[in-house]
């Protein structure tokens, strides 16, 4: 039975037609407080859950940047209930799965399952968030986790890059911001058991769960499994809005000298001020994945298959889900090439950021993004993600239905526009992360 369970949870949630009116047939209720939406689509037997709640790591207090994924850890360890084993157990049995992870602004929860088995996986889940163990013994083991996780992505050179980029371009308490890493470390290491808890109490609850539910599910049945697992739950605050990240007196080149690497990872970008939702924001998207997105994107096109001198360069808009994001280029040379790809890469840059998109790739990239767009709904995963993010963006579900018409009314005078208006690559930070020639 486990393996006809995997099979039907892997495949069965590709049946989703790309075109269904989100909007018209998805319910949304409040529940408890909870923010539930749930779509029936012609997939059969398979739920997928997604799920955020407002208790990220900038929410960690100023005294300890780890206290929330040390929290959101905990979330597996087991309940004042069941014990981790047995949790595995019940999951496992029935072919589920049920995970949550801690990013810069959310606890976010995934989970799938057969439909029968959606009660079961939702009690769990809200077993999980509601009443974790906090055992002293996991803890420890927990703290070890993470500091061996992260002393591991101290050697990756794409992460040095990020890591320092993000600290670069976003001010000191903006969410987007991240603490050094041995700051983070230090953090986890003095952290007790009381301080997580304390970060629980405050910020778990029902004020800003989010659960997305698509597949074969009727929506009053979510409702009301929804009900009983989450009855009486109170708790969670919404955290207030910070300011736009503004100017950061940050050096524009910067390297990170990391020793013996065969590769140097480079990030180059600026904060943008825009969320996802703000005027111009889809016009810089559309005109960023002309200038690198995929193989036919100029970057590509010019500093690998003309230039030979990166196996792969992009260019894209991130982090603006909940606030104002940041514009970059992430590239990865060898040593003896990063000279030229960095003039390579100046000079896609510059000559798109002055004369702009044509006609013609603008024209190409509506088609593909319009596209993708709607692939990305044919799976119940990516249909669930879809309406999450775009309530977390607080954009309405209409909105989905409506991208690819926003998409193709976009005009080249818009897009360059926005190109000019929102990005400065005088004002843009370098990082180099890896063996730079030259540097210590």
């Amino acid at each position: 039975m486990k393996r006809v369970s995997y099979f039907l949870l892997t495949f069965c949630g590709l049946a989703i037609g790309a075109h269904a009116q989100v909007a018209k047939n998805a319910v949304r209720s409040s529940i408890n407080g909870i923010d539930l939406v749930v779509l029936k689509t012609g997939v059969q037997e398979v739920v997928t859950i997604r799920g955020s709640l407002a208790a990220g790591d900038s929410l960690s207090p100023d005294t300890n940047p780890a206290i929330a994924d040390l929290a959101g850890g905990m979330l597996d360890k087991g309940t004042t209930t069941h014990d981790k084993f047995a949790i595995s157990q019940m999951i496992g049995d029935v072919g589920a799965n049920i995970s949550f992870h801690t990013s810069e602004s959310t606890l976010d929860i995934n989970g799938r399952c057969l439909r029968k088995d959606l009660p079961l996986v939702l009690s769990l889940i809200a077993e999980q968030l509601r009443s974790p163990a906090f055992s002293p013994e996991e803890f420890a083991k927990l703290k070890k986790q993470i500091a061996g996780m992260m002393q591991r992505q101290m050697e990756d050179t794409d992460f040095r890059s990020n890591d320092a980029f993000v600290r670069s371009v976003y001010p000191i308490g903006h969410p987007n911001h991240s603490p050094a890493v041995p700051e983070f470390l230090a953090g986890v290491q003095k952290a007790t058991l009381d301080e997580v808890k304390a970060f629980h109490k405050k910020y778990y609850g029902p004020v800003t769960l989010r659960l997305v539910l698509v597949g074969d599910i009727d929506p009053a049945i979510a409702q009301s499994e929804i009900t009983k697992g989450f009855a009486g739950w109170t708790g969670g605050e919404v955290p207030p809005h910070p300011a736009k990240a503004g100017g950061v007196d940050a050096p524009r080149d910067q390297t990170v000298f990391m020793a013996d690497k065969t590769n140097v990872s480079v990030t180059w970008g600026q904060a943008t001020g825009l969320r996802y939702g703000d005027p111009d924001a889809l016009a810089l998207r559309i005109g960023t994945a002309v200038l690198g997105y995929g193989f036919t994107g100029r970057l590509m096109a010019n500093v690998r298959d003309k230039e030979g001198l990166t196996y792969g360069i992009y260019s894209t808009v991130a982090n603006d889900t909940f606030v104002d994001g940041d514009w970059r280029i992430g590239a990865n040379f060898a040593p003896q090439l990063l000279e030229k790809g960095i003039e390579s890469t100046k000079r896609q840059l510059t000559s798109w950021y002055k004369d702009g998109v044509t006609d013609a790739e603008l024209a190409q990239r509506k088609t593909e993004r319009a596209g993708s767009y709607k692939v990305g709904l044919s799976t119940t995963g990516g249909m669930a993600g879809t309406i999450l993010t775009t309530l977390n963006r607080d954009l309405d579900l209409t909105f989905i239905d409506e991208y690819p018409a926003r998409v193709n009314a976009l005009t080249k005078e818009q897009v360059n526009g926005a190109i000019k208006k929102h990005l400065d690559p005088e004002k843009m930070v370098l990082v180099k992360a890896g063996t730079v020639t030259g540097a210590k």
